[in-house]
C-alpha cells in the first residue's frame, strides 16, 4: 500500500501513554493512506485524497443528507458510523477490487484492525459493534452510510476529471450498482450531467 509515511504509532514505542493517544497515533495513519484505486487510476499522490479525506467528506454527506433520507434513520448514529468506517484500514490497507483479496479475508483483516484501535478505548465495545453494524450493512442506517461511501467515490471521480481530464467511469459504474436511495440515485444522475465530456 502507498502511503505518505510510516505508521505514527511506531513513535511512541516504548512509551507509557494514555489510551486515546495511542488510538490517536493509529487512527492518524488514515491521513496517510492514499486511497489506492485513484493512484491506480493515474492520480498522482500529491493530488491523491487520503482515507481520512474520504471519511471526512462521507461524514459530511451524512451530516447534510440524513434527515433527507426517505427511510428513518437517526442521524446521529450515521455520522458516528461514517466517521468510523474505515478505521479498519489502519493496520489493514485500502484494497481496491483489482487486489482481487477474498471478502472473508479482507474483513478479518480490517475487524482485526478495528479491535486494535478501539479495543483500548473506553467503551470500545460500542464502537466496534457500531464498525460491525456497518460491515453487516443490514440496518437502515448501515445501508444509509454504505450507499453515501459509494456517492462520495462518484463525487470524488467527478472532480478528478474535471481536474485531470481523465474517464472515471469505472467509478461511477460502481456507485451507480450500489445506489438504491431515490435521493441519492438523484444526487448522481445530476452529477453524471456535469461529467467531462
Amino acid at each position: 500500500m502507498e502511503t505518505k509515511g510510516d505508521l505514527p504509532l511506531s513513535f511512541l514505542k516504548d512509551k507509557n501513554t494514555l489510551p486515546i493517544i495511542e488510538a490517536y497515533f493509529e487512527f492518524v495513519q488514515l491521513k496517510q493512506l492514499y486511497r489506492q484505486g485513484w493512484l491506480n487510476q493515474g492520480i498522482s499522490p500529491q493530488n491523491c485524497e487520503s482515507v481520512a479525506e474520504h471519511s471526512f467528506c462521507v461524514a459530511l454527506l451524512a451530516l447534510f443528507l440524513a434527515d433527507q433520507y426517505s427511510i428513518k434513520v437517526d442521524s446521529a448514529r450515521v455520522i458516528k458510523m461514517a466517521l468510523i468506517h474505515d478505521l479498519g484500514e489502519v493496520y489493514a490497507g485500502d484494497f481496491t477490487p483489482t487486489d482481487n483479496i477474498d471478502k472473508n479475508q479482507k474483513y478479518q483483516l480490517e475487524k482485526q484492525s478495528v479491535v486494535k484501535v478501539l479495543g483500548k478505548l473506553r467503551n470500545g465495545h460500542e464502537w466496534i459493534a457500531l464498525w460491525e453494524e456497518y460491515e453487516q450493512g443490514e440496518s437502515a442506517e448501515s445501508q444509509f452510510v454504505r450507499q453515501l461511501d459509494k456517492l462520495e467515490m462518484a463525487l470524488q471521480a467527478s472532480v478528478y476529471e474535471h481536474q485531470n481530464n481523465l474517464n472515471l467511469s469505472v467509478f461511477f459504474a460502481s456507485a451507480n450498482r450500489s445506489l438504491s436511495s431515490v435521493e441519492l440515485k438523484f444526487i448522481f444522475s445530476n452529477l453524471e450531467l456535469l461529467r467531462v465530456s
